[in-house]
């Protein structure tokens, strides 16, 4: 056998997908939400000295004709005197500006803020004080102590009866609860500060918390000796109390706030869909720099500089504005879709898939999923992320996918209205479904039962 080598020349035809920097901006420009844009497009202004912002006195004009084929940038501004703000398409109303208190928001304590200046009021002494005020910066956020007594008279070198004067004074702080050592300590430090502790009720906290969890009252009762009413009527009592106290100060991070991309208002003729002009900054190639292009004709590395900076501000002012053009389009085609629920309510949503949505504006599954990414519509229902109507389903009575999220809202109705001494059980909502035509297995009501947070029949009977 032999090995022939040798040198041949051969032409071939390939296809290949070249991603080019201009392609990757413009898909990283439609996956931005409203944050992630504005803080690109202001490193974009910081890096190109060509781009400006618009101000919102500025009034519209018509948009440019876009060329089939690559312009020479300069000449096209020489020759057609290129309009800063041809490629808006949304005017801003200007608001007056006024001093609301709305525009503020309140400063909050977080919870050693909140214990410490307590402290100062209720510490009989200086030592007791210092004790104190490391206990309460060892506390975990929600309220509950991490460290044993031993371990803090240790570290803050003190006798452990002053460990336990501190500790009792901190008990005694609002919120109750706040300085317990377990989920029961806390329980009874809150019964015991509203004078509701009873003998039965703190056998209940010390040794049945988890049977009432369960909502297995005759077990409690037995091992009681009362009636599963009673147990009930302290369960009640005990379901009242916060096990977390210090969880109402963790809000105390940043706030954050959505601001709706899309906005759909019903109308006499259906439904009008406008795209929120404070979602996307409007851009204008500087008249500064289109002046000095026009006197660059001497210097060349100027010009094709100046030329270079132009081509990229308006790729990045059509990118923002093609974002704008899909959500819309996609937000129009998810009203279509979605009639019935903006006429009727969440009960009414159907199936809808990304392929849906791609087929009907004639584009790719991926370039909807990242233009419904971060992105939120509010409408007369409510405020709610483009994601929100995407979802399977199942099959209705006439044969029309019914979205998964319709079904759970007919769950929580029949939970909503059933006889809390007979609850509806899982096999039984089957049915309840199937009469409205639903066909759907028990094992998918349990499921959509646990993602609504509610319980099984067994566990939200009462007596």
């Amino acid at each position: 056998m032999s090995l022939k080598l040798g040198y041949d020349l051969t032409i071939e035809q390939t296809q290949k997908l070249v991603m080019t920097p201009e392609l990757i901006q413009a898909i990283k420009i439609l996956q931005f939400n409203t944050q992630e844009l504005d803080a690109y497009v202001q490193e974009e202004l910081l890096a190109n000295p060509v781009l400006d912002r618009e101000m919102p006195e500025e009034e519209p004009v018509p948009r440019a004709r876009e060329e089939a084929e690559p312009l020479d940038w300069k000449e096209h501004i020489r020759n057609s005197a290129y309009d800063d703000i041809s490629y808006r398409q949304w005017a801003e109303k200007k608001e007056p500006e006024t001093d609301l208190y709305e525009r503020y928001v309140a400063d909050s304590d977080t919870l050693p803020e909140h214990l410490l200046f307590q402290l100062q009021f209720m510490a009989p002494c200086d030592e007791v004080h210092r004790i104190g005020k490391y206990i309460i910066e060892s506390l975990d956020e929600n309220g509950y102590m991490t460290l044993t007594v031993p371990e803090i008279a240790e570290a803050v070198q003190a006798k452990e009866y002053r460990v336990k004067q501190a500790v009792e004074i901190i008990q005694k702080m609002d919120p109750s609860g706040v300085g317990a050592s377990d989920l029961q300590e806390c329980l009874l430090i809150q019964l015991r500060s509203v004078g509701l502790l009873t003998e039965p009720l703190e056998t209940i906290v010390r040794e049945h918390l988890s049977d009432l969890a369960d909502n297995r009252l005759g077990v409690i009762a037995k091992a009681m000796g009362i009636t599963p009413e009673e147990v009930q009527q302290m369960g009640d009592v005990i379901r009242t109390l916060e096990p977390k106290p210090g969880r109402q100060f963790a809000g105390g991070g940043e706030t954050k706030y959505i601001i709706p991309d899309v906005i759909v208002e019903r109308t006499e003729d259906g439904y009008a869909i406008e795209i929120d002009s404070t979602s996307a900054p409007r851009l204008k190639v500087s008249s500064y720099y289109r002046g000095l292009l026009r006197q660059a004709d001497q210097d060349k590395q100027l010009s094709e500089y100046l030329s270079d900076r132009v081509n990229s501000a308006l790729w990045l002012i059509r990118s923002i504005d093609q974002r704008k053009q899909t959500i819309y389009n996609v937000a129009e085609a998810i009203v279509d879709f979605q009639r019935d629920f903006f006429d009727r309510g969440s009960k009414y949503m159907k199936t809808l898939t990304l392929r849906d949505v791609a087929e009907r504006i004639g584009v790719h599954e991926s370039t909807v999923s990242r233009s419904i990414n971060g992105k939120y519509l509010q409408c007369c229902q409510g405020i709610f992320e483009l994601k929100h109507f995407f979802s399977a389903g199942v099959t209705g009575g006439q044969g029309e996918g019914v979205s998964s999220r319709s079904i759970k809202e007919y769950i929580r109705e029949i939970v909503d209205s059933e006889d809390p001494k007979k609850p509806c059980s899982d096999q039984a909502m089957v049915g309840m479904l199937a009469e409205k035509g639903f066909t759907i297995s028990r094992r998918t009501v349990a499921k959509y039962r646990d993602e609504l947070g509610i319980l099984s029949s067994s566990k939200r009977r009462r007596y």
